[in-house]
């Protein structure tokens, strides 16, 4: 039986560690009081960050030249009810030259969620800001156009929350199909 000896080269990471380094470095310099907690898990990082330095943070990462996030991924919210801070709002960027990936996370209180919009900073956050304010009820601040867009305008409430009512119909098998059709509306002849 023959052995294979594979060598993997980790210049690419050393790069990409390099620059997540410099990325907290930075940030702490910047923002020591705004850092809450740093994560990292199977090489991805994130950043807690102050809600109320959002902005900030991320112009920074956005618009300094060592940094140049300039890509914003994506945008998602997380209601963790019934723990407090209720909500929590994660942000994907990308470096492009650097090819490095970096999740910034706020979290919120669940009365009257709120944070700034970062859509001045990247435009492709208008959509997902929409989203989140449409499935989650989080407001952003300085939003260009924030209205709902998955759900009817006239809809109550946020179904993605967890305590948002359930609303589903009994699924119809084989064995209960006649129990069912009982209770559905047909047209009148």
């Amino acid at each position: 039986m023959r052995k294979f000896v594979v060598k993997v080269s980790h210049t690419g990471l050393d790069d990409e560690m390099s620059h997540i380094e410099t990325t907290i470095a930075v940030l702490r310099a910047k923002y020591p009081d705004d850092i809450q907690e740093l994560e990292s898990f199977r090489g991805e990082f994130t950043i807690v960050v102050e809600a109320t330095a959002l902005f900030d943070i991320c112009k920074l990462l956005r618009h300094d030249p060592d940094l140049d996030y300039s890509f914003l991924v994506d945008l998602a919210a997380v209601d963790y009810y019934p723990r407090q801070p209720r909500f929590g709002v994660s942000y994907l960027l990308h470096a492009i030259k650097q090819n490095v990936r970096l999740r910034l996370k706020v979290l919120i209180s669940g009365q009257s969620p709120t944070l700034s919009s970062v859509t001045d900073i990247w435009s492709s956050a208008e959509w997902p800001e929409r989203e989140a304010f449409d499935l989650m009820g989080i407001q952003f601040t300085g939003h260009p156009d924030l209205r709902r867009i998955l759900m009817p305008a006239d809809w109550e409430g946020h179904p993605l929350r967890k305590d948002h009512a359930l609303g589903y119909e009994e699924v119809q098998f084989s064995f209960n199909w006649r129990e069912i059709d009982r209770r559905k509306e047909y047209p009148q002849e």
